[in-house]
């Protein structure tokens, strides 16, 4: 009978650490399963996968590849990324309060063979944390900014990022927990779909997004006044918006699956304003948005198409009209910081690759002066957010319309775009910040 035995190295740390899983009194050449279980804001989330141990009766989860279960192959955070909630529709991979740890308890058993008798099973547990000792979170409810602040453990001054979500609103406080972990004084800012702001993204003031610029500066007084603006989807397109509009205050851009155009309300927009109408406001006026007077978009291949339904599919009808684009084009060229663009190959929201190389090209004719850099990630889909995270549930509702539509990608292939943005994303950050605290030079 085996006398397993399952270690973790570095069994309690920040959730983007990788660990090493190691199993040991296997027989040499046995199959032996492992399965992983996750609480997660109220739902367990499971995977499961097996392998063969080596000559020593080890499997190391890092160099012996799952040959059956919820992922295939060499992956040391496999049993992480594969994991499926039990319950049908939860998409929910933290705690309510970004503070507390996810815990997950990793298990290994023998297959059942017959003749032979059943074996003990042997369990660990892996703990994964968003905000690292010292960490110290704040709600802001100031001049009508809604957010929250995560400041780092260490003395500052610290540079300062502030964090915008998507289309599904909210404050966006799991990825400032973990910038604030790795040194960044992180303002998650919210501008709808939170306490005291309009539960819909229709005629958003940029001038909200300026005074929580301004506020952030004058609370932290960031190293070297070095402010990044960082957002996702809807989000993306914004801190691009941000970039051009008030470039004078913004350091550096991290675009996450971003538009190159502004666009209507969408799926976030009221309901008394319509998908068409207007998102982004300034000094009181509507921007010009892709959707507007667009002589060939249409919501069909979207609203009628084959589930689950693709959101870009009608993004890419706009596209055509290049009078439309035109006018809906953010103005890129206006950015005076380093910008980051990521985007997928198979984002099933809207066409972030064909986005990115609009920017991408645009700043390229202008010889923009600062460093742009863009990942496109093969197969993956439109949710990238950082590493050893679930990346199964592609399919969703829609937090505001309700619509059920698909963000695309492979759940491997989001997992690998997960790892490698963040990667990028704390180079790029390290990157323009050296540059910003560089003695200028004078003519």
């Amino acid at each position: 009978m085996p006398n397993f035995s399952i270690e973790v190295s570095r069994a309690d740390d920040l959730i983007d650490v990788p660990r090493r899983i190691i199993v040991r009194g296997a027989h040499p050449g046995e199959p032996v399963r492992i399965s992983s279980a996750t609480l997660r804001n109220g739902t367990q989330w499971r995977s499961t996968a097996c392998y063969i141990a080596d000559a020593h009766g080890n499997v190391d989860v890092s160099m012996n590849p799952a040959i059956d279960g919820d992922y295939y192959g060499i992956d040391p955070m496999g049993l992480l990324w594969s994991q499926k909630p039990e319950r049908a529709g939860r998409r929910d991979q933290f705690h309510a309060d970004v503070m507390a740890p996810l815990e997950t308890t990793l298990t290994v058993s023998a297959l059942e063979q017959p003749g032979l008798p059943p074996c003990t099973p042997a369990s660990t547990r892996l703990v994964q944390r968003l905000a690292g000792a010292g960490v110290t979170r704040r709600e802001v409810r100031e001049l009508g900014l809604v957010g929250t602040l995560f400041l780092p453990a260490t003395p500052g001054p610290h540079p300062a990022v502030m964090i915008l979500n998507g289309s599904g609103g909210g404050i966006n406080e799991p990825r400032a927990a973990l910038y604030a972990s790795r040194g960044y004084a992180a303002f998650a800012l919210a501008y709808f779909k939170a306490p005291g702001l309009s539960d819909y993204i229709s005629n958003t003031p940029l001038e909200y997004f300026e005074r929580g610029l301004d506020w952030l500066r004058a609370e932290v007084s960031p190293l070297h006044d070095f402010v990044a603006i960082s957002g996702q989807s809807r989000g993306g397109e914004l801190v691009l918006l941000l970039g051009a509009t008030f470039p004078q205050k913004v350091s550096a851009v991290l675009a996450y699956v971003p538009s190159a155009l502004v666009h209507s309300g969408q799926n976030a927009a009221d309901p008394a304003i319509g998908r068409e109408g207007p998102t982004w406001l300034l000094r009181g006026q509507p921007l010009p948005h892709q959707w507007q007077d667009n002589r060939t978009a249409s919501w069909a291949p979207f609203d009628e198409g084959p589930a689950p339904h693709r959101h870009e599919l009608a993004m890419l009808t706009a596209l055509q009209d290049e009078e439309a684009v035109a006018r809906a084009r953010i103005p890129v060229e206006k950015i005076a910081a380093p910008v980051l663009l990521l985007s997928a190959t198979d984002d099933g929201s809207w066409p972030s690759s064909l986005y990115c190389g609009m920017v991408r090209d645009k700043l390229a004719e202008v010889a923009h002066p600062w460093p742009v850099l863009w990942r496109n990630y093969a197969n993956a889909g439109h949710s990238i957010l950082f590493p050893f995270v679930p990346t199964t549930q592609t399919t969703y509702a829609h937090p505001v319309s309700g619509r059920i539509s698909t963000g695309g990608g492979e759940a491997a292939a989001n997992a690998r775009a997960d790892l490698d943005s963040w990667q990028q994303a704390q180079h790029f950050l390290r990157d323009a910040l050296t540059r910003h605290s560089s003695p200028k030079e004078t003519s």
